[in-house]
């Protein structure tokens, strides 16, 4: 991109949207990357976030993955003070409460209300240590400002926006139909002052002929008086993190006539850090699909089981909906599986939960893969790892992943590891390697607390091949993300009126 930018501004702008995935947080990481080229020193904030991808700092702590990759974005460290608020939902009705990067309590939707003001206070600290230290902020809110029912003590939309009193810019994507009513029914849902904030809309995820959308633009701004500041056209084959929902479609190999591999994780209702699989939906040899609720088990070479918030009743699930006839029926026939975290406990024998840190205290048996058994614990695992993987034929494999996981898994099986991790095993000395996971005796079954698993090229490609793609390609997922960010940031440079928005900030 050689195009001059307008120069960014000290201060805060907020990004709010119509909806849940309006394109918040991809617009916000696109910012980002734009004021970072810009020369500004750029942070992004996102006060309180509800999801279950999330990501370890650089001081040991836990955010949203959205706020990483922003961070990625922004090219900083990413930090607890990024996403001071973290929601961790285990139900339908409660959630984890991460607070500055630590799990605090786990409390129902009215329990949270009540606790909103000190929540409140959490983020005020955190916002402010980050504009003592940069120069701009983009601020994301979460779901949608016209949650009326949520506005007392608000501290993810309008209630944070006036309590440091910064401008707003409304987003909402006109793909899901209906992006004039909802934009002018999110501004009617608002007070006097609220709305007064909105100082601008974007549109996002536009596909077709611009012309036709100009009388549209044009009655939006005479009914509300306000600047359309951009279109965003519906950008194709993006690599980003996603903050939480499950991609809608499966990913088909493009590699007419080749080897290929088919790979199937069921959607676990409580599924976390399902970012794990991006860089396998992403490989051009491998057909990835997702099986939700009501969904038969289907054919594959490898099975994978993935993280969950609640492994007891995600267990629970998975036998409900036939996935353990299923998995026998896949390891007699020679088909591969990895469990990942949850998944991994779900391999063991059997999964107690003493302290009822996710349900009611109370033990359940495992699948019984693997000779292990796992206790929760109330402190939580937060960790950046290296290493490499332990698979014969693969030693030199590098993994670059986290932990998060709240837990302890002790038994015989993990005498035979899945990695090999940096840093010594409690006892040992400096410099020497800790084990983590397990594996089967037979090699078909892989399972290791590591999220991040595929993420480097040679673990991807070793691990496919492990699974039985004999002539797996290498492919780079960090430089598709990267290169996935700068292409984000020139559709923004090209579509946005940034003279306009970054003159919003001062």
């Amino acid at each position: 991109m050689t195009a001059t930018l307008p120069a960014v501004p000290h201060g805060t702008l907020m990004i709010q949207g119509t909806t849940s995935d309006a394109g918040k947080s991809t617009l916000v990481a696109g910012l980002c990357r734009l004021a970072r080229r810009a020369g500004a020193r750029v942070a992004p904030f996102k006060p309180q976030n509800m999801a279950l991808n999330s990501a370890v700092t650089a001081d040991g702590g836990e955010i949203g993955r959205a706020q990483a990759l922003q961070a990625i974005a922004a090219g900083i460290e990413a930090h607890t003070d990024l996403n001071p608020v973290l929601l961790k939902p285990n139900s339908d009705l409660g959630s984890q409460v991460v607070i500055h990067g630590r799990a605090r309590m786990n409390l129902d939707a009215r329990a949270y209300q009540a606790y909103k003001p000190l929540a409140r206070e959490a983020v005020l600290q955190s916002y402010g240590r980050l504009r003592a230290r940069y120069d701009t902020v983009f601020v994301e809110g979460a779901g949608s400002p016209a949650e009326v029912n949520l506005r007392a003590n608000d501290i993810a939309n309008m209630g944070f926006a006036q309590a440091v009193d910064c401008p707003v810019v409304l987003v909402a994507d006109i793909d899901r139909g209906g992006v004039f009513a909802h934009l002018t029914g999110t501004l009617a849902c608002l007070s006097e002052s609220e709305r007064a904030r909105v100082k601008g809309f974007v549109i996002n995820r536009f596909r077709g002929d611009r012309s036709l959308l100009e009388p549209g633009l044009a009655w939006l701004e005479a009914q509300t008086g306000k600047p359309v500041l951009g279109v965003v056209p519906y950008l194709h084959g993006l690599t980003l993190d996603a903050e939480d929902m499950l991609p809608d479609a499966a990913h088909s190999a493009a590699q007419a006539g080749g080897e290929i591999l088919r790979v199937v994780v069921p959607a676990l209702p409580h599924i976390s850090n399902h970012t794990d699989f991006d860089a396998l939906r992403a490989h051009p040899q491998v057909d990835f699909t997702y099986v939700r609720t009501g969904e038969a088990p289907r054919a594959a070479d490898l099975v994978i089981l993935p993280g969950s918030k609640n492994v007891r009743d995600d267990l629970a699930w998975l036998r409900a909906q036939g996935w353990e006839t299923a998995l026998a029926r896949h390891l007699r026939y020679g088909g591969r599986v990895i469990g990942i975290c949850g998944g991994m406990q779900m391999l063991g024998r059997a999964i107690a939960d003493p302290h009822g840190v996710e349900g009611e205290p109370g033990a359940v048996e495992g699948f019984g893969w693997l000779d292990y058994e796992t206790a929760l614990t109330r402190e939580k695992t937060l960790k950046n790892v290296t290493g490499v993987l332990a698979l014969e034929g693969a030693d030199a494999a590098r993994v670059a992943g986290y932990e998060i996981h709240m837990g302890e898994t002790r038994g015989r099986a993990l005498d035979l590891p899945a990695l090999r991790l940096a840093g010594a095993a409690e006892g040992g000395h400096e410099g020497a390697t800790r084990p983590d996971g397990a594996r089967s005796s037979d090699n078909q079954i892989l399972a290791t607390y590591v999220h991040g698993l595929f993420d480097t090229p040679e673990a991807c490609a070793a691990l496919l091949r492990w699974a039985g793609l004999a002539a797996a390609r290498t492919i780079d997922y960090p430089a598709l993300r990267e290169a996935s960010l700068e292409r984000l940031a020139d559709t923004l440079a090209a579509s946005l009126d940034l003279e306009k928005m970054f003159g919003l900030i001062a």
